[in-house]
């Protein structure tokens, strides 16, 4: 016997909600708000339904939220950051909604809706995660792997900041400069996130510190301009 699982997530103000997800290419096909809420989204075959929403919580407290199986999870994750960038003026990459960076060789990414629901697009053969890092990795940029698994799979930015301070501490006499500002590129961002100017200004200085190669520099450009993203 066939069967089908569909997700209902929370509804929130139904019609912003529906229509945050028309922004990003979704058909919404069915919208109800009396008696009570009840909206569909549907795109590529698969749907998301919207509830009831309990008072007091937000849907990203409560750890709302399902997983999308794509192929070309990278092509759709630079579709919906395109619409979000041209619907808010830029990518949003805290609070609610946002979604999540993606890095080149990432297999999943996070979408979170204005209600705080977590949709998480996911490739379909995506590879257990090495919690501890790559085993083919060693000091720092093994670091580097386990928090970045804490942050692209689990949103756990509190366990990936404790990963790479433990590891800087560690690692940093030994490490390639380019890894210690990686790790502190990662801090940065994570500090942005959460609003901590402060801390921000700290970590550049001590990854300008470092005395960076051209090379080095240029191949850090992309982490910097993610701390910035976050800040803004």
């Amino acid at each position: 016997m066939a069967a089908i699982s569909v997700p209902v997530l929370w509804g929130g103000d139904l019609p912003e909600t529906l229509d945050f997800y028309r922004t990003l290419g979704y058909e919404v096909t069915y919208e109800m708000t009396r008696p009570y809420i009840y909206g569909v989204v549907e795109r590529h075959g698969y749907q998301l339904h919207f509830g009831p929403t309990p008072k007091g919580m937000s849907g990203e407290e409560a750890h709302i939220g399902c997983l999308v199986l794509v192929s070309e999870v990278e092509e759709w994750h630079a579709e919906f950051k395109a619409a979000l960038r041209a619907r808010y003026g830029k990518v949003p990459v805290k609070g609610a909604p946002r979604i999540t960076r993606f890095r080149p060789g990432q297999t999943r990414f996070t979408v979170v809706d204005p209600v705080g629901n977590s949709v998480i697009y996911v490739q379909p053969d995506e590879p257990d995660p090495e919690y501890g890092g790559s085993k083919q990795l060693e000091g720092l940029a093994r670091v580097l792997d386990n928090a970045r698994i804490y942050r692209d799979s689990k949103l756990d930015d509190a366990t990936a900041t404790r990963v790479l301070e433990t590891g800087l501490r560690r690692f940093a006499a030994t490490a390639p400069l380019l890894d210690q500002a990686r790790a502190l590129a990662m801090l940065g961002e994570i500090a942005a996130v959460a609003g901590d100017s402060d801390r921000v200004a700290e970590l550049r200085a001590r990854i300008e510190a470092l005395g960076l190669s051209a090379a080095d520099r240029a191949a850090l450009a992309e982490d910097l301009r993610a701390i910035t993203d976050a800040g803004q």
